[in-house]
């Protein structure tokens, strides 16, 4: 009989190839990839040698796919120094290749509770490309100069090709815990020279830079993924992740460094790939939500009046902001890529940012490989790369893959969690209403934290509400879970 793992691996393929996504590297792509140099290659003059730096990555616990390193100096007028390594792909991955037109095709890894979809093989994403603890490593560097305030200058920022080699691989959960002084410094921290308090340093100025960005409207939303917790083959469980100290103040110098990388670009006359968030597509929805709290917010879209508001509503009930949050992002839509051209600017509305770019994450999204290339176009005094009919098309290209590698991603954690409920129909569960459309009313049950269809008592029912149901059914095949409104 199947097991649970192999039932979800085989849902997962399949919904790879449903939604146009790439399940597998060819024979082609994989002989490339064996064929690359492991070196970092005879070094030119522009190229930095800083491979001196006590350099660390911070990701999840079974991160393989490191994309940046950080590292940071305080400097004499109170100021600091923060320098942000992100992996040379490019190097590897050249333009056109049968590797760069698999990744062009996927535009990002793909990440399920069954198995993960690299956009690269994981022969480069996991080694040659990816800055590996005590690895040479080629990288772009980008060097941004933070205030004791939090304030930075873009358009004064550095971005340069350098050598580097990460000191320490670092884990999320550990070194908050340890920010936090619920727990001691991870042993690696301890093993290397200085990191401890440069690690300290480097929290100072994400928080100073996070105050900030809230100060000026940006949204500190809190939803929850779970995922899978498997017993053997058996889904046991699921796991949720909650944001912590070290995700933001990873969070904070990347999107700092994507900032940068925009106005680098911006200053050398260059067109970019963006990330927006236009005006929210429901406003009026989330009025009515705050309304429902005793909230009043502005009849127009207005980022800081909703973070005043995610703030008061996070410190009164925290456990079940993650709920609110949910309800938020899903009336403010979902971001999407765009084409920048020099002299013009857009708008992160979630985020409170403008000229905000991807490019901190190459081995993983293909934007940010766009973005590589054409740094290292403007770094070298070259054309760009793309022309503005390119960029276009690889904007449109990459939202809608994107929007499809997350559909995967949903239809796995579905499936997972329908696999959970299977013993339990007739159970009753609270929860709130997550979508609302002729498609459908879905609702997210909390404990354990799944999502499904209301197929009963709908009637009236819009985001945010919440709703006490029945399980009704469970198709784990499709991942359906399907609710009824208790009367």
């Amino acid at each position: 009989m199947p097991s649970m793992r192999s039932d979800l691996q085989r849902i997962a393929r399949r919904a790879m190839r449903e939604r146009g996504l790439l399940a597998d590297f060819s024979p082609a792509e994989l002989a490339e990839a064996q064929r690359l140099d492991r070196g970092v290659g005879p070094l030119d003059a522009a190229t930095r040698d800083l491979r001196a730096l006590a350099w660390a990555s911070i990701d999840n616990d079974d991160s393989r796919d490191l994309d940046q390193l950080t590292v940071a100096e305080a400097l004499p007028s109170g100021a600091t120094r923060v320098l942000v390594a992100i992996a040379d792909v490019d190097a590897k991955v050249q333009r056109d290749s049968v590797l760069d037109r698999h990744a062009a095709t996927n535009t990002t890894s793909v990440y399920t509770d069954a198995q993960t979809f690299p956009m690269l093989p994981e022969s480069l994403s996991t080694d040659l490309t990816s800055l590996n603890e005590g690895e040479e490593r080629l990288a772009l560097v980008i060097d941004i100069v933070v205030a004791s305030d939090g304030q930075t200058e873009a358009a004064d920022g550095q971005v340069y090709r350098a050598v580097v080699v990460n000191k320490a691989k670092l884990a999320y959960n550990a070194v908050a815990a340890w920010l936090d002084g619920a727990g001691a410094p991870p042993p690696k921290v301890t093993a290397v020279a200085g990191l401890a308090d440069n690690l300290r340093l480097q929290d100072q100025v994400a928080q100073a830079l996070r105050r900030r960005r809230l100060e000026h409207g940006a949204l500190e939303l809190e939803t929850l993924e779970p995922h899978a917790v498997f017993d053997g083959d058996h889904v046991s469980d699921l796991r949720l992740e909650r944001h912590n100290r070290a995700k933001q103040l990873i969070e904070d110098f990347m999107v700092a460094a994507n900032i940068t990388t925009a106005a680098f670009l911006e200053q050398r006359r260059f067109p970019s790939l963006r990330r927006v968030l236009r005006s929210p597509e429901r406003w009026q929805r989330i009025v009515e939500l705050a309304a429902t709290y005793g909230a009043q917010l502005p009849a127009q879209p207005d980022a800081p009046a909703l973070e005043a508001f995610l703030t008061e509503r996070r410190g009164l009930d925290p456990d079940r902001f993650p709920d609110l949050s949910l309800a938020v992002v899903k009336l403010l839509g979902r971001g999407e890529y765009a084409v920048e051209t020099p002299g013009g600017g857009s708008e992160h509305f979630g985020l409170a940012v403008r000229d905000y770019t991807h490019s901190t994450a190459p081995n993983r999204r293909f934007p940010d490989l766009v973005t590589q290339r054409l740094v290292k176009a403007a770094l070298a005094d070259r054309p760009p790369p793309y022309g503005l009919v390119d960029l276009s098309a690889l904007a449109k290209h990459c939202t809608e893959a994107e929007d499809a590698a997350a559909k995967v991603e949903r239809a796995v954690r579905k499936s997972a969690a329908a696999l959970l409920l299977a013993t339990r129909i007739g159970d009753t569960f609270d929860g709130f209403v997550t979508g609302a459309s002729p498609k459908g009313t879905w609702v997210r049950v909390l404990n354990p934290p799944v999502e499904g269809r209301l197929v009963r008592g709908f009637e009236g029912l819009d985001v945010g509400d919440r709703v006490t149901v029945v399980l009704e059914h469970t198709d784990p095949e499709r991942g359906f879970i399907d609710f009824s409104r208790r009367a």
